[in-house]
């Protein structure tokens, strides 16, 4: 617990200099939505007044920067504030083929009771094997450190030239590395169920 506890802080302090919220408490400038069928982002997402993020976590779909990202390292703070249910993170999302709603990127897992997974989407690539197959998944590498619904959760995610690392309330999960793409555009997916986020920061490494 301890160690868990300095990792934590140590993370926080690392994410405090040059940290750059990627919302700016008002409004989505700099964010698009694409999502089957099309809705605007105002019927999806919404900015409270203590700067909380809420999405109604449907339609399928995604929302993402508009800029593109290399060299970085992003905090995420979720929750679920009613019932638990499928998310994620996509990093390096690309121009390419789509899965369906998905966009070629990699997704760090949010979805309750497999957070800190990491898989390829829609032809994304790393090094590392992957298991299962729905979808097959880099699976999380230490003890479960999600916690429970309505409580909030937070990720530490690094990427730096194709390495990506997950950090999961102060606990390692996962490490992949040569990941294809290395770059692009970050997200959070719609996957059917309202979540909310805060404190979305990214620090750049270049």
């Amino acid at each position: 617990m301890v160690k868990q506890f300095l990792a934590a802080a140590m993370l926080l302090a690392a994410g405090g200099a040059g940290a750059a919220d990627m919302f700016n408490g008002r409004d989505f400038s700099g964010w698009e939505l694409r999502t089957e069928p099309a809705a605007s982002i105002a019927s999806v997402f919404s900015v409270q007044a203590d700067g909380v993020i809420t999405s109604a976590g449907q339609p399928l779909g995604f929302l993402a920067t508009t800029a593109n990202y290399r060299n970085y390292k992003l905090h995420v703070e979720w929750r679920w504030p009613g019932k638990t249910g499928n998310g994620g993170v996509l990093l390096h999302i690309s121009p390419g083929p789509m899965d369906r709603v998905w966009p070629l990127s990699q997704q760090v897992q949010t979805k309750f009771g497999s957070v800190g997974d990491l898989l390829p989407m829609a032809g994304a690539s790393f090094s590392e094997p992957l298991t299962g197959d729905k979808p097959p998944v880099k699976a999380h590498i230490a003890a479960s450190s999600e916690r429970p619904a309505g409580e909030w959760n937070s990720a530490d995610i690094v990427s730096r030239d194709g390495t990506i690392e997950v950090t999961v309330n102060g606990v390692l999960q996962n490490r992949i590395s040569n990941a294809a793409p290395r770059e692009g555009r970050i997200g959070f997916q719609l996957e059917g169920t309202p979540y909310e986020l805060r404190n979305v920061q990214l620090v750049p490494l270049d």
